[in-house]
C-alpha cells in the first residue's frame, strides 16, 4: 500500500513532463488555438490515474504572443477510497522563444493512510537575471534562486520539444529543469524506433530517454522515456517512468482540438 501511494505522489510531479494515427495525419505543429491531450496512466496494466495537457495560444497586453500549457492529474474513482488527487500545473511561456515566464503548481491530494496535502506554489522566471522567484502561497514567503539562463519548468520543457525543437535520432540533448523543488541537469538520448501506440497503432517515433534522481525515493535513480512521432507533428504518443517500485506507463486516449 505504501509503495502505491508513493507512486501516485511521484506521478503528481512527473506527469507534466510528457499525442494521430499513421504518420500522414495531423496538421502543422502550432497551427491551432487550443489542443487537449488526454491520457490514462497504468501500473501492471491497471489504470490508476487520468491526466490531461492543454495547450493554447494567447496574447498578452501589448501584442506579445504567449503559450498557456495546463496539466491536470486526477485519481480514478475506484482508487479514491485509498487515495484521492486533483493536481493542476500551469506554465505561461514566451511564444517567440519558448522560455518560461511562470509556473504554477496546485497540489490537492490525500487519503486515509497518508497526510493530506493542499499547497500552492508560483515560480516566476527571469532569463536575463538568471534567477527564479519562488512563492509558496504564504504572504511574504518568497525566495530567489540563481539558475542557468536556459532553464525550463516541466511543462515548458514539454512545449519546447513539441512545438519548438526539431527532433533527430542519435542525438544527446542537455537541459536544465526546475520544478520548484530541485534544479536538475538532464541529458536526453534520442533514437528512432517503430512502436505500436494503443491510440495511433504502428508508427515511427523518436524516443527521448534520460535518467534522473527521484527525490520521492531518496534520490534513487529512475528513468524517463517519451516517444514523439518521427514525422509531421512531434506528438508524444507514450511516456514511461521506470521507478524503484516498478514501471508506470502513460498512454494517449484522445486528442481534442479547437
Amino acid at each position: 500500500m505504501k509503495r502505491i501511494l508513493l507512486l501516485l505522489l511521484l506521478c503528481s510531479f512527473l506527469a507534466p513532463l510528457w499525442i494521430y494515427g499513421e504518420e500522414e495525419r495531423g496538421s502543422k505543429t502550432g497551427d491551432f488555438s487550443e489542443r487537449i491531450f488526454l491520457y490514462t496512466a497504468k501500473k501492471w496494466g491497471i489504470p490508476i490515474l487520468r491526466a490531461s495537457i492543454k495547450i493554447k495560444n494567447t496574447i498578452e497586453k501589448g501584442g506579445k504572443p504567449l503559450l498557456w500549457v495546463e496539466a491536470q492529474v486526477e485519481s480514478l474513482p475506484n482508487l479514491r477510497y485509498l487515495f484521492w488527487m486533483k493536481n493542476r500545473f500551469i506554465s505561461i511561456i514566451n511564444g517567440e522563444n519558448g522560455s518560461p515566464i511562470s509556473y504554477l503548481k496546485e497540489v490537492n491530494q490525500g487519503g486515509p493512510f497518508i497526510k493530506n496535502k493542499n499547497s500552492h506554489q508560483l515560480l516566476t522566471f527571469d532569463p536575463l537575471l538568471q534567477n527564479v522567484i519562488i512563492e509558496n502561497g504564504n504572504p511574504g514567503e518568497k525566495r530567489e534562486l540563481t539558475i542557468p539562463s536556459k532553464t525550463y519548468d516541466p511543462l515548458s520543457l514539454f512545449a519546447k520539444y513539441y512545438l519548438k525543437e526539431e527532433l533527430q535520432a542519435e542525438k544527446k540533448l542537455q537541459v536544465f529543469v526546475f520544478d520548484g523543488i530541485k534544479l536538475r541537469n538532464m541529458i536526453f538520448h534520442s533514437r528512432e524506433e517503430r512502436i505500436t501506440s494503443p491510440w495511433a497503432g504502428p508508427i515511427r517515433a523518436i524516443r527521448l530517454e534520460s535518467s534522473t534522481p527521484l527525490s520521492t525515493f531518496g534520490d534513487k535513480e529512475g528513468r524517463i522515456r517519451i516517444w514523439y512521432t518521427a514525422h509531421g507533428e512531434k506528438i508524444p504518443l507514450l511516456m514511461e517512468l521506470d521507478l524503484p517500485i516498478g514501471q508506470i506507463r502513460f498512454e494517449l486516449d484522445e486528442v481534442k482540438e479547437n
